[in-house]
């Protein structure tokens, strides 16, 4: 378990406000991952308002729940990065072009201007960027059924 060696609760504005290990208080601190895409969980900081770390955090899981709930609420608050479950179909294979798709929240429409927007991240992880810069996460291809496999290839 980290040492975690401050508090933090949010104020009556909403606002997270950290009290380090010397008595100091930090307003307004914000989360944030060190690592959004691959490891969600590991490795947070907590920035002050002038962009300074005023506190680390190894693993999410390692905060209090009370604190972890707060935290967490915080990064959702700001985060926006849909998942690909699935492709339902594209408008044609040359770039640009539109992809119809099923993600954790919902339908949407991507528009991607060039391979080189779908960068991979691991043997089977991706980030796709659309045109409005929006970023997309294939979180694992092998999880994929076989149309949106075969319509990925396409453009990998």
């Amino acid at each position: 378990m980290s040492n975690i060696n401050f508090q933090l609760h949010c104020d009556n504005f909403g606002r997270l406000v950290l009290t380090d290990a010397q008595g100091v208080r930090h307003e307004g601190v914000t989360p944030v991952r060190a690592f959004p895409i691959a490891a969600p969980d590991e490795g947070l900081s907590l920035i002050n308002f002038e962009g300074h770390e005023v506190g680390w955090v190894d693993r999410v899981a390692d905060l209090p729940p009370a604190l972890r709930e707060i935290v967490e609420a915080d990064l959702r608050s700001r985060e926006f990065v849909p998942e690909v479950e699935r492709i339902v179909g594209v408008s044609g294979f040359a770039c640009p072009s539109t992809w119809q798709v099923q993600t954790n929240r919902g339908q949407a429409e991507l528009v991607l201007k060039g391979e080189e927007d779908i960068r991979r991240l691991s043997q089977t992880r991706l980030l796709i960027a659309d045109a409005n810069g929006i970023q997309f996460l294939v979180r694992d291809l092998t999880t994929l059924d076989k149309h949106s496999r075969k319509l990925l290839d396409r453009f990998l």
